[in-house]
């Protein structure tokens, strides 16, 4: 996949009239609604940063979902349908849905029950300050950048599609995302989230219909892709064993342990930008179910996206080739403007541009409460009245997208954004997962294995990467291969370091640890459950493991 500057095709315009404007408009007009009417509920600074710890689990779980399906993963994802066949599915059901499901099961009682406001605030409570402040200033950067790269995706998708100058759709989206958190703070991008997540599926679902009836139904696309791409293309596991070539550049022990295990544990288990939405939960249990309501749509919602790679291979047998006129990255761009008519095209942009705004919201949201809560009213501006972090707390929003403004510039220099969001999840949510695990199920892990763990892990991904790949001192055949191994490297050298600091340092005092590691329980801290929690539908360990088996089944006509 190459970058957006390089895929959209220069003449790519969709036909647009003024039925689909009319959807665009009605569309932002609701979305400052829900901001204006989230305002009411903005009392105290933890209304603002956690909705006050009040929202249902049934809304929290899409807005779970509907953070992470940014407008980069629909197009990211339907590039690697196009490029790669059915393979994408390994990003969803091995490389989420297990993850989504230990943090719902194991961890987030440990958040919930600590009462923790972030991610990084656990860290200090396990660890020190010098873990929580270098987690705190890592997190915040990452945010800040993953932000700009949905600002600059949304910019380069809206001037192929629409003619807009890439500064006009930057200012207007930039606008109104501040708008909504701004004015409604983390319950205006939840509750928009929810919405989003159903007018992103609003513009999959007919671009998969009418496309699959395009190029004969199912049996009619995987037809024509055998004969072109060969067996390979339609099996999930197909040339991936040690050894053997394949167009992934990945095998099964590295897409197992670097996607599977390191990259998705590290994403899914200590990214605040999904943990925040589970924190907002009501309760535990609802805190729990979170990411386990999440899981379900999740493992469909890779059809959406890859059945429109494929149907566009089907298409432009030569996509993403020299001569064809299109690149993989151009499949859905392709597709809308070939297959829909006007009103359902309109829905399919706003659907777009919906998906950035999640992405976006999702990332500057939980950049905002990161830094108020744990740099500026740790380590700047301590003891101040409420009124004052829920002030700044609007400021830093404010910040925080002007930002990201700067940082969408910065993924412009990367030929995949896709690529460039594993990077950066291997180089700062994998060390962070590491230290996270290592401290959660380890008493003895010391106080300063925290900070020492983190700074190794990190330094050990962007060696891996920078010069180990970047260099060519071992041949890995491809970026996202890269990633997977800077990922393994990163955390290997997270635990070895923090194992061989914790022989050398001081524990932390195991009166102190109540709570936090695995096995213990501090007093006062066990909730009685929620009055209908029997329900076997709000039970977190069967939603979990229906999810687990879910995701397997899912593999088998894949994997034949």
């Amino acid at each position: 996949m190459l970058s957006p500057t390089q895929t959209l095709a220069a003449g790519l315009r969709l036909p647009t009239n003024g039925l689909d404007y009319a959807i665009l408009a009605i569309y932002f007009a609701v979305v400052l609604g829900i901001g204006f009417a989230a305002r009411r509920s903005v009392k105290t600074s933890l209304d603002f940063f956690l909705s006050g710890r009040s929202l249902p689990a049934w809304v929290t779980g899409l807005a779970f979902v509907a953070a992470n399906l940014g407008a980069t993963e629909i197009l990211g994802m339907a590039a690697t349908g196009a490029q790669y066949g059915v393979s994408v599915v390994h990003w969803y059901w091995i490389g989420a849905i297990p993850a989504m499901v230990f943090l719902g099961l194991v961890m987030m009682p440990f958040y919930y029950r600590s009462k923790v406001r972030s991610v990084p605030e656990y860290l200090l409570q396990r660890f020190d300050k010098s873990a929580h402040l270098l987690s705190s200033i890592l997190f915040a950067f990452a945010a800040i950048l993953i932000a700009g790269v949905n600002l600059y995706a949304l910019s380069i998708v809206v001037e192929a599609l629409l003619g807009w100058p890439q500064w006009l759709a930057i200012v207007v989206a930039g606008l109104f995302v501040l708008a909504y958190i701004t004015i409604g703070g983390l319950s205006s991008a939840i509750y928009n989230e929810v919405l989003q997540f159903f007018v992103i599926l609003a513009a999959l679902i007919p671009l998969c219909i009418i496309g699959l009836k395009r190029v004969g139904g199912w049996g009619g696309m995987t037809d024509s892709l055998k004969s072109a791409h060969g067996d390979n293309f339609l099996s999930a596991w197909g040339g991936t064993g040690i050894g053997e070539a394949n167009p992934l550049g990945a095998n099964w022990l590295t897409i197992i342990l670097g996607l599977g295990f390191v990259l998705s544990f590290g994403y899914w288990t200590t990214n605040f930008a999904e943990v925040q939405r589970a924190l907002s939960a009501k309760n535990l249990s609802a805190a729990q179910r979170t990411p386990l309501i999440a899981a379900f749509p999740k493992i469909f919602i890779v059809f959406l996206v890859m059945i429109p790679g494929m149907v566009a291979a089907v298409l432009v047998p030569k996509i993403g080739m020299a001569g064809s006129g299109l690149t993989y990255n151009d499949a859905i761009p392709y597709l809308m403007q070939e297959l829909l008519p006007n009103g359902v095209l309109g829905i399919a942009v706003t659907g777009l541009l919906a998906a950035f705004m999640a992405g976006m919201a999702a990332n500057v949201s939980s950049f905002n409460t990161v830094f108020t809560y744990d740099i500026w009213a740790k380590y700047v501006k301590t003891g101040k009245p409420d009124a004052y972090y829920l002030k700044f707390g609007r400021l830093i929003t404010a910040v925080g997208v002007l930002a990201s403004i700067g940082t969408a510039f910065i993924a412009s220099s990367f030929s995949n954004i896709m690529g460039y969001l594993q990077t950066l999840f291997s180089f700062f949510n994998v060390p962070m997962f590491v230290v996270f695990i290592i401290g959660m199920f380890w008493k003895r892990a010391s106080v300063k294995s925290g900070v020492w763990g983190l700074l190794a892990g990190t330094t050990a991904a962007m060696v891996n990467y920078f010069w180990i790949y970047k260099q060519g001192v071992i041949d890995i055949p491809t970026d996202q291969g890269a990633n997977f191994v800077s990922a393994i490297v990163g955390f290997v050298a997270g635990a070895v370091v923090m194992v061989v600091v914790t022989l050398f340092t001081a524990p932390k005092p195991e009166a102190e640890l109540a709570g936090l590691v695995y096995g213990t329980t501090a007093p006062g801290l066990k909730e009685p459950p929620a009055e209908g929690d029997d329900a076997w539908y709000r039970k977190p360990a069967l939603l979990g493991w229906g999810a687990i088996v879910l995701a397997a089944l899912c593999y088998v006509p894949f994997s034949l």
